[in-house]
């Protein structure tokens, strides 16, 4: 508790907002106005769950409330700023700007009331897909000005996830700061390479195409002796792959770019990714972002300015690692696999809780048990922007093994 100007304060960090005990000491205290700095991580709807809650103790113990939140990434997290003024009866009065620096100024009256401004002028603040595309920018931009990167380069295959990651680090980096690699093999189509030219002079970015058929064929030929007599499995896929993989991290070392990888959560549930192959990298951008929420952030994005060509938004998805490949050929529909994946993983719920909201007792066992599989490779993937309530790494860990 602290004076100034004939006024009572009541002073509460972090996490004390949230409990009831501290407001309610403040307000005992005489605290004509609670003062609230915070450092509060971006999640998807968090601003709103904030709001709610900040408004909910303005109201029961008649003080306003000036809560101030950080801006900025560190590592998974992102703090998305926000800060918010509410008086006495929990309205909003004040309102800064989502996900950007800024100083917001608030008379009070000489009874601690805020001299709200005119509605108008009130931050509308930042929701649903505009806020975690923000969220993925501002965390890609901080990770890497962070870390002592001073560009990007990526894989850009012509599929909607590569796509987006390019976006996104354009908008986070400057597009004469990022690389795009495209590195065709005999499986890749003669659309998927027009796509990602096409998005590469739309977003000004300098491209490379480097065709991994010799390195594909150098190492068909050294283990042919010893592959001989099998028939080609996923391990020619996984091949393919990490040749892509010595490829980018060449151009990282070299350059002293970070590599960005562009698995979505989707895949990295379900293994649907190549250790030392895709998973290569130093930082995932959309590594929280399930496929379904891949193509909505992309629509978004284009909303602004299309800079994704449109057949890329339309056409099935393929690792294009074999003849005719679409991810369906290993994978439910993104449709019923990712409200599966939400369930299991984000609201812990069970295989029969799952079950019971519709979904077949087969693919639910059978998606858990591939999530609970593939711990391995989430461990030694790189660290990602946290967008859900349950990332992987920090918020959600697995024993890699068990007897169970």
């Amino acid at each position: 508790m602290f004076a100034h100007c004939g006024l009572r304060f009541g002073l509460s960090v972090c996490e004390d907002i949230w409990q009831e005990g501290p407001s309610a000491q403040a307000a005992a205290a005489g605290a004509q106005v609670l003062i609230n700095i915070n450092a509060s991580p971006f999640h998807a709807g968090k601003a709103a769950e904030r709001e709610t809650l900040l408004s909910r103790r303005a109201a029961e113990h008649g003080f306003p409330i000036l809560y101030a939140n950080l801006i900025g990434g560190q590592d998974e997290l992102v703090f998305d700023g926000g800060s918010i003024v509410v008086d006495r009866k929990g309205r909003v009065v004040a309102r800064a700007a989502h996900f950007e620096e800024a100083a917001l100024l608030v008379d009070l009256d000489d009874t601690g009331a805020p001299l709200a401004p005119p509605l108008g002028e009130v931050d509308q603040g930042t929701e649903g897909e505009a806020a975690i595309y923000q969220a993925l920018v501002l965390g890609v931009r901080d990770y890497a000005r962070k870390s002592g990167f001073s560009g990007a380069v990526l894989g850009l295959s012509g599929g909607v996830d590569s796509a987006l990651t390019l976006a996104i680090a354009v908008d986070a980096l400057g597009a004469g700061q990022v690389e795009a690699v495209l590195m065709p093999s005999r499986y890749t189509a003669d659309m998927s390479n027009e796509d990602a030219l096409e998005q590469a002079r739309r977003q000004g970015v300098r491209t490379h195409v480097i065709p991994i058929e010799p390195a594909f064929n150098a190492f068909l030929g050294m283990l042919g002796p010893v592959f001989a007599g099998q028939a080609p499995d996923v391990t020619e896929e996984n091949i393919q792959a990490r040749c892509r993989g010595i490829i980018l991290m060449a151009l990282s070392n070299k350059q002293g770019r970070i590599l960005l990888t562009t698995g979505n959560k989707s895949e990295m549930s379900v293994g649907y990714a190549t250790l030392y192959g895709d998973m290569a990298g130093g930082f995932a951008p959309i590594k929280d972002v399930p496929k379904t929420l891949v193509y909505r952030l992309a629509s978004y994005r284009n909303g602004q300015d299309p800079v994704i060509p449109e057949r890329v938004l339309t056409r099935a998805p393929s690792a294009e690692l074999r003849p005719d490949q679409t991810d369906q050929d290993s994978l439910p529909p993104y449709e019923i696999l990712d409200p599966i994946l939400r369930l299991y993983i984000e609201e812990d719920q069970g295989i029969d809780a799952i079950v019971a909201e519709g979904f077949d007792e087969s693919v639910v066992r059978r998606v858990t048990r591939l999530v609970d599989r593939n711990e391995y490779k989430r461990r030694q993937a790189p660290p990602g922007v946290r967008i859900s309530r349950r990332a992987f790494g920090r918020d959600r860990r697995y024993p890699i093994t068990s007897g169970f």
